[in-house]
């Protein structure tokens, strides 16, 4: 497997199978589906988290492979986006396709509103309510009119598997918070939260915001195992560890996790 500074799943429902982003690169994306032996005529559909490079860049990749797939986003996917620089421009970081790019070689689908991808897997929708900390960037910028002002991060969604034990929530970069995520989906599927997958984007947290994080975890969310990668950090998985133990396990390209 080649790593990168992205970020790609497949999930297998038994009833398809879905690329939910598609990291930073195509080179490094195809490489991996190589090496899994995952074919992209076997991809159902593919859902992109939010609009940054590093979980779409491989998309173009992708797609020159497999047209006409359905892409499920949010409906703020193709605003663009920007990260600031000292004395330079804004940098662009959003998707690396326009909407006439998409439309032409996909069947582009955005909404605000929970979408079920194949039976038994949704999207959230907008994470409405953003009462705890979110997970921010402070160089994220979007433009409007002639100003640029921080992101929202209205684009940010995630995954919810519907599985026999409880729902699995697959994140891309938990942009909108990993404790309003968890508490749209609690609030909006029934049963149990039995795991968290993916970017939890406490790379950028400080010490007191993990800690809050790591208290509200434990005081309101019970028995979750824990696969967080990507943003998460060193300091972020080594926080979860050790206030959770062999409930939270490393994450690296390669992993598979099975309900």
């Amino acid at each position: 497997m080649w790593g990168e500074h992205g970020l790609a799943f497949i999930i297998d429902t038994g009833q398809g199978k879905v690329l939910f982003d598609t990291g930073q690169s195509g080179t490094v994306l195809l490489h991996n589906l190589e090496v899994l032996r995952e074919e992209p005529a076997d991809i159902s559909a593919i859902v992109l988290s939010h609009a940054h490079y590093d979980h779409t860049g491989g998309l173009a990749s992708f797609l020159n492979l497999r047209s006409s797939l359905p892409v499920v986003g949010h409906a703020e996917l193709l605003t663009k986006r920007f990260v600031t620089r000292k004395k330079k421009p804004p940098r662009s970081v959003g998707v690396p396709l326009s909407k006439k790019e998409l439309s032409k070689w996909a069947d582009l689908r955005l909404s605000d509103d929970p979408v079920e991808v194949l039976p038994g897997l949704w999207t959230t929708g907008t994470i409405r309510q953003r009462t705890e900390p979110e997970g921010r960037g402070s160089r994220h910028v979007i433009r409007k009119g002639e100003e640029y002002v921080p992101d929202p991060y209205l684009d940010d969604l995630s995954l919810v598997w519907k599985s026999q034990d409880g729902l699995v929530i697959i994140l891309g970069c938990a942009h909108a918070g990993l404790l309003n995520i968890l508490a749209q989906v609690k609030e909006t599927f029934s049963g149990p939260i039995q795991a968290v997958i993916g970017g939890t984007h406490l790379a950028d947290s400080g010490e007191a915001q993990i800690a809050h994080v790591i208290q509200v975890l434990g005081e309101r969310y019970g028995d979750i195992k824990f696969y967080p990668n990507h943003c998460t950090g060193s300091e972020g998985f080594l926080a979860l560890a050790k206030a959770f133990g062999p409930a939270v396990k490393p994450c690296p390209a390669g992993t598979v996790v099975e309900f």
